[in-house]
């Protein structure tokens, strides 16, 4: 690891658990779909000088001296991106995800304006109005919902939705969503109440970028991403205007640059903003548009696998990075909790994940998420994915007798005996042990 020695002189708490951490993503299989591997350029980049540097303000309209060679990194980083996503306007500044969104909000509406997402426990996202975020309590949020059989977007409900309560601002996008954005489909039902169409392509900008998933650039307002996930870029996030969003609204860039600075953040992180630069220039290359493709054929063929090994699949296949196994036939309700767990144990790293129709909770939900960006990454293909899929299931099967009690009260104790349990599983330990030297073959840096 590089520097590691100096970090040990310095800090011995901290770098044993950042050799731990190394180690853990070495020796096991990262599953969590938004959720992958940076470069070694990229890591150079977040680790620079540039860290040191205060700039707020925009390029050539900064409030500080000294930004002269900022300025063209952000400007580099803009350029990449309008070129890459095919867009009008990017602001490469946003800290994270959730505060992208949360601009959007500030360019678009006024508190208490009527806005509208997919519902968090059908595989939305807390900023797209869910009742415990901002999103949800400053704004007028309706949620939309999936079919609760096939997990698809409920057209004839989301259609009612928007001609009864006419929102201003719609949302697009998802943490938990098999299926391919039908971003045409959407625009069409926004343009019945004129509202703004923002895509949040936080999970799929990668493949976007590759073709391997339809563009939202002709038919959204605002486009936010991450620039990690499928990515691979930096822990960072971007907003994007398109030539729609221009034309609807002309001042739209300007608000929403307004949004970001002054009106959330202050000075950007200029060493994130390079490294989101490095990682869209990796994004261009044709090796990108081969790793976005085997993305997709990974998270198909691992849905094939599951479904041999017996597993219960929401929408029983996937048209993205990501997959959601409905395990209430093993656990009943709450399953998703033992899943997580025992995988955990045996290496695999997944999240628990609510499924259209949850039964049980969010904090105990009835599936599990997983994907194949990070896997994809290490130079894992098809014949990989089969062997990932039985362990998957064998996994489970090791803890199959585990059921979530009905009674609150009961539940603290028992699920206490099952995390003191299921980390002396000889089953898990086993497939452990399996799994570490399978992972070892396969470099995170292999790309």
């Amino acid at each position: 690891m590089k520097n590691v020695n100096n970090l040990k002189k310095a800090d011995k708490e901290i770098a044993f658990w950042l050799e731990k951490e190394t180690k853990r993503q070495i020796e096991g299989l990262e599953m969590i779909p938004s959720e992958n591997y940076v470069s070694d350029v990229v890591m150079e980049a977040m680790g620079s000088i540039l860290t040191n540097k205060y700039s707020e303000g925009f390029p050539k309209k900064r409030y500080y001296g000294g930004n002269d060679n900022i300025d063209e990194i952000e400007i580099i980083a803009q350029k990449r991106a309008k070129k890459l996503f095919g867009v009008e306007h990017v602001n490469v500044q946003p800290y994270s995800g959730s505060p992208a969104n949360l601009a959007v909000y500030l360019a678009t509406c006024k508190p208490g304006d009527t806005i509208m997402g997919l519902d968090l426990t059908d595989g939305g996202h807390l900023t797209h109005g869910w009742k415990v975020s901002a999103t949800g309590i400053f704004y007028k949020s309706i949620m939309y919902h999936v079919d609760h059989k096939t997990g698809k977007i409920d057209f004839e409900e989301l259609e009612k939705l928007v001609r009864e309560h006419k929102p201003k601002l719609i949302w697009v996008g998802a943490t938990a969503y098999v299926y391919e954005f039908p971003f045409e489909k959407l625009a069409r039902i926004a343009d019945i109440s004129d509202a703004y169409l923002a895509a949040d392509i936080a999970h799929v900008a990668g493949l976007v970028i590759a073709g391997a998933h339809i563009s939202p650039a002709k038919y959204a307002h605002i486009i936010t991403t991450t620039t990690h996930k499928t990515l691979r870029g930096p822990r960072g996030a971007m907003i994007m205007v398109t030539k729609k969003g221009l034309k609807k609204d002309p001042e739209l860039a300007d608000k929403v640059d307004r949004a970001v600075f002054p009106g959330l953040q202050g000075g950007p992180h200029d060493h994130t903003t390079a490294a989101i630069a490095v990682a869209l220039l990796e994004a261009s290359k044709p090796s990108f548009k081969k790793y976005g493709r085997q993305i997709k054929t990974n998270a198909k063929t691992l849905v094939k696998q599951l479904m041999k090994e017996g597993l219960k699949l929401v929408g029983n296949t996937t048209e993205n990075h990501l997959l959601l196994v409905d395990l209430t036939p093993f656990f009943g309700p709450g399953g998703g909790f033992f899943a997580q767990y025992a995988l955990d144990t045996a290496g695999i790293t997944v999240n628990k994940n609510t499924i259209p129709g949850e039964p049980s909770s969010p904090f105990y939900p009835s599936g599990i998420r997983l994907g194949t960006p990070a896997l994809t990454t290490r130079g894992m293909k098809e014949m990989e994915m089969k062997k990932i899929g039985h362990w998957i299931y064998q996994s489970l099967i090791a803890v199959r007798e585990y059921k979530l009690p009905d009674k609150k009260e009961d539940r603290k104790k028992y699920l206490e005996n099952f995390r003191n349990k299921v980390h002396k599983n000889s089953k898990l330990l086993a497939i452990k042990k399996e799994v570490k030297k399978f992972a070892s073959k396969f470099p995170i840096f292999a790309w």
